[in-house]
């Protein structure tokens, strides 16, 4: 028995924070688990289930800031609430979206953004939507020593250029179109890569022929790991549901609930009662 107060080798293991290595050990391994969070309070409990990735992703916009689309989140949106969730100190890698025009435009843009989110804000890598056309912006982030997740197939930020949330890859040639935008984000350097929005075929043949790490969101179940928005999940978004998200907890529902018990309560005087008073 060891003295009190003393750590297990297993506690401190348990504790270790989950680097960008750990990630790339975990190609073809144990699948790797992905949530967005966007504040402190969601970090805590995202971390606490032992999630391995915290994405705090641009979804903000949409699901936290109430933007029709992803567009409109700006550097200083994903600053403030990337700082809210390093704050948390979770084990979890911490990654943050690039938002639109933050990336892509050139190298030197792309470095200063970056550098904003692991400095101002305490992310340890970031996402960047978009294969070929960036695989420049994403060589001379590596070369900066900041680790870059990639992100193809269905990518929010290229909406308008889609025409909308279409399922990407779903002929010979997009198909193709997609893997080579897979293989350029490896070979630029990128520790992993998000495949959204894809036949799951593909999903599993990108898996099958990257050296990185795949994970998906709604690209079938042969990826490395899943990445879901907490709001889905919990049914905590109530415009829209997607086709690839599944909810765990009907969140929303207990809010709801809980707010009209609360609201008849104040009304009828039942609260506060004796016991929350002073």
């Amino acid at each position: 028995m060891g003295a009190p107060g003393a750590q297990r080798e297993s506690d401190v293991v348990e504790r270790k924070p989950i680097t960008t290595t750990d990630i790339l050990s975990r190609k073809q391994g144990e699948k790797i688990v992905s949530i967005t969070a966007y504040d402190y309070s969601t970090a805590r409990l995202v971390d606490g289930a032992g999630i391995d990735i915290i994405l705090v992703g641009d979804s903000l916009g949409m699901v936290v800031l109430g933007y029709p689309d992803t567009t409109r989140v700006t550097m200083d949106d994903m600053v403030h609430h990337t700082a809210a969730v390093a704050r948390a100190r979770p084990r979890a890698l911490v990654v943050a979206d690039l938002p639109f025009l933050a990336a892509g435009v050139s190298p030197r843009d792309t470095i200063g953004n970056a550098g904003r989110l692991v400095r101002e804000a305490g992310a340890e890598a970031v996402k960047l939507e978009g294969g070929v056309r960036v695989r420049e912006e994403i060589r001379a982030l590596v070369d900066c020593q900041i680790p870059v997740m990639g992100h193809v197939g269905l990518t929010p930020q290229s909406i308008h250029a889609f025409g909308g949330f279409k399922v990407q890859g779903k002929t010979g040639e997009a198909a193709e179109q997609v893997l080579r935008d897979a293989v350029a984000v490896q070979e630029a350097g990128a520790f992993a890569v998000v495949l959204e929005g894809i036949p799951s075929p593909l999903g599993e043949r990108i898996t099958g022929e990257l050296d990185i790490p795949t994970i998906g969101i709604g690209a079938g179940p042969d990826c490395d790991g899943q990445i879901l928005v907490i709001h889905d999940m919990l049914h905590l978004f109530l415009d829209f549901t997607p086709k690839f998200a599944k909810s765990y907890a009907d969140i929303g529902g207990a809010v709801r609930a809980a707010l009209t018990s609360f609201r008849e309560e104040v009304r009828d005087g039942r609260f506060p009662a004796a016991e929350h008073c002073y």
